[in-house]
């Protein structure tokens, strides 16, 4: 391939440190823990059996726990935010945990955000430090902001397969429409990154389906992990290759942390499961969008994919790309990008304003 080619398109060798695009502080960050090279090679694939997969999953969790904190530690806590746990009951009759965090000097009703954390449904915790900073950093910008403790697909939460992470989603979708006034919000906005950014988008879906799609004011959905196509990238789908190996690896880790939402593959094109799949007429009357995607993230053109498909069904929907940084680089990286993280956070606040 011409080495004029963006990323391993060019050089199937690059890793982020060495790619021109990358913004040198997330390198440096990056580097600190290991993260500008190639993650090593899963011991499991696809055909390794679901218990070696789930055993996998839980062992990677640990390692990815420890992130939030590595990388937001030496940034003053946000100010003027309250937060409080409220426990809901779930359609499979489980607890759900809402992690509620408040602004303390605004007046009057603001927009409410209910979160749906990254992790490919299949892993970590919205109580982790990292996902608490950004609900109490996105509170303090004047929102109400819903952490959802939904089931994973492995990890210390799972294992519970799709569709139980999304049940739990829509349970708290609901509620929080249901107790919009006392929360204090004015309409609510579903947002996630990663494997969230698939449970925002698939929660529009499913309440579209079920008919009280009316209560979701809108979608802002981040570097969305919705394809399932890991393992066998299409054409259309550049990035799965162009940035193979930049924090994620496609055909061996992406590719089988699948396989615990979804174990016997029923649901491989099922758009509740992966949103990347669905026909125009699914998408038709949504609330508008936000698809924000990350320049050197595998998973970019996934996001781009679905956000023109958004489009040619009639739904208003943005696009925006975040140059410069990996995947969910503009979450993570709060102390050493704290411009790119403030700014994606006002642009969900302004999005939420604006409906």
């Amino acid at each position: 391939m011409s080495q004029s080619l963006p990323g391993r398109l060019g050089n199937p060798n690059m890793d982020i440190k060495d790619d021109p695009r990358a913004d040198p502080r997330m390198i440096v960050a990056m580097g600190k823990i290991g993260l500008d090279v190639a993650p090593e090679q899963a011991p499991v694939n696809r055909a390794s059996s679901l218990e070696e997969i789930l055993a996998f999953c839980l062992e990677s969790e640990a390692g990815f726990n420890e992130l939030g904190a590595a990388l937001t530690g030496a940034t003053p806590q946000a100010e003027n935010v309250t937060s409080y746990t409220e426990v809901i009951k779930g359609v499979d009759g489980n607890d759900i945990n809402l992690y509620i965090h408040k602004p303390t000097d605004v007046d009057g009703l603001v927009p409410g955000i209910v979160h749906t954390h990254g992790g490919g449904m299949v892993m970590l915790q919205a109580s982790n430090v990292g996902y608490q900073r950004w609900r109490n950093e996105l509170a303090a910008t004047g929102l109400v902001v819903i952490g959802v403790e939904f089931r994973n697909g492995a990890g210390v939460l799972g294992a519970h397969p799709f569709p139980a992470g999304l049940n739990d989603c829509a349970a708290a979708a609901q509620w929080t429409i249901a107790n919009s006034e006392q929360l204090g919000i004015s309409k609510v906005i579903i947002s996630g990154e990663s494997g969230g950014g698939n449970l925002s988008i698939a929660t529009a879906l499913k309440a579209k389906e079920e008919g009280w799609l009316d209560g979701i004011a809108g979608v802002y959905s981040q570097c969305p992990y919705i394809s399932n196509l890991y393992h066998d990238p299409p054409e259309e789908l550049l990035s799965l290759v162009e940035n193979d190996n930049y924090l994620l690896n496609v055909g061996h880790q992406m590719a089988t942390i699948s396989v615990p939402y979804d174990p016997d593959g029923s649901n491989a094109t099922n758009p509740l499961a992966w949103p990347y799949h669905a026909d125009i007429s699914d998408l038709e009357g949504l609330p508008p969008f936000v698809i924000s995607v990350n320049e050197l993230d595998p998973l970019r053109d996934e996001g781009l994919v679905f956000y023109r498909k958004l489009v040619r069904a009639g739904v208003s929907a943005v696009s925006r790309t975040v140059n410069g940084t990996c995947h969910a680089g503009d979450c993570l990286f709060l102390d050493a990008m704290p411009d790119v993280y403030r700014a994606t956070q006002r642009d969900i606040k302004g999005f939420a304003e604006s409906l």
